[in-house]
């Protein structure tokens, strides 16, 4: 069997609200590697919302949300897909624990996020989750997949501003996420193979020395490196790791969507806090998606409870 695994980011825009960064992971045969989960789960998973019918649709989150009233679009395949795994979260700090185990500490600096705890689903949209997972249960069964899961790393505010103040590099920050990301999946399976399709990280073509320092027990082939494709090898006796970093991979790759979905509903749910919290704070304040345009008006209109509050800013604004 190898491990297929996909990871993508959400947030790395916005000056406000957390970058997260998913990984998912998938146990497969070795002889369906190459080819497509949503060929694999056709009978229960598609990519195509329009058409989805009682499929769970699995795609790129940018053409499943765009508005807070579409959050169950986001949210089905993210709590169904858990289930698939036997992990039922109820509530958002059982959620951290399952994607992100022992992080949920590190936000207890962030005022609005701070022993903040919900119930889950939290659109009532969102339906049948167990109804929904045993079929897709049934159907990774039937193709002989497992989906084991998924693996988050959130990066606040403040910790990516320390990053950047080591750094000096947005994109290093994102890099950075990514290959934290790679270790932990690699930590929880024992299989010799493990394949890796990242969502390229923006123009970035080449990954060599990067993944050189993360991987220094191994010895490295670059496979290919072009605007399409950057692919290594990297073996050592134990393991051999195959790591493909892919223009729009979250609309070719079913793993790279999924990480995808988890990443965007994360950081949503991140955002319902951050809002929650300053409206309280302040009657009438409009809520924001973080992006920059959008952030500076809600900066503006939030300065007096800001400033009230004495919040240090470099704990909500990232410095890039």
């Amino acid at each position: 069997m190898t491990i297929l695994a996909g990871i993508d980011e959400a947030g790395f825009g916005p000056i406000l609200g957390p970058l997260v960064v998913t990984g998912v992971s998938f146990r497969v045969p070795d002889d369906q590697t190459s080819e497509s989960l949503w060929d694999s789960l056709r009978e229960t998973c598609t990519r195509q919302p329009i058409r989805s019918g009682r499929r769970l649709v699995i795609t790129d989150s940018k053409q499943l949300y765009r508005k807070r009233e579409h959050l169950h679009a986001i949210e089905r395949p993210a709590l169904v897909m858990l289930a698939v795994s036997d992990k039922r979260p109820q509530k958002w700090l059982e959620l951290l624990e399952t994607v992100w185990p022992g992080g949920a500490p590190a936000l207890e600096e962030y005022p609005w996020y701070a022993r903040a705890n919900f119930t889950l689903p939290v659109s009532e949209a969102t339906g049948d989750i167990a109804t929904r997972a045993n079929a897709v249960r049934r159907n990774c069964e039937q193709a002989g997949i497992a989906f084991l899961g998924a693996t988050a790393e959130p990066l606040p505010a403040g910790h990516f501003n320390r990053i950047i103040g080591r750094t000096r590099n947005k994109a290093m920050a994102l890099l950075g996420q990514v290959l934290s990301v790679m270790d932990r999946i690699l930590r929880g399976v024992s299989e010799r193979h493990v394949c890796f399709l990242v969502d390229r990280l923006g123009g970035r073509l080449r990954y060599r020395e990067h993944l050189m320092q993360a991987f220094t027990s191994f010895e490295m082939t670059i496979v290919e490196e072009s605007k399409e494709r950057s692919a290594y090898r990297l073996s050592n006796p134990q393991r051999l790791v195959e790591i493909e970093f892919i223009t729009d991979g979250d609309q070719k790759h079913f793993p790279v969507a999924l990480a995808s979905i988890y990443s965007k509903y994360l950081r949503e749910l991140f955002m319902g806090l951050f809002n929650g919290y300053w409206c309280k704070q302040m009657k009438g304040l409009t809520p924001t998606a973080g992006y920059y345009r959008d952030a500076r008006r809600w900066l503006r209109e939030a300065a007096p409870a800001i400033t009230r509050l004495s919040i240090n800013r470099t704990l909500m604004i990232r410095e890039r």
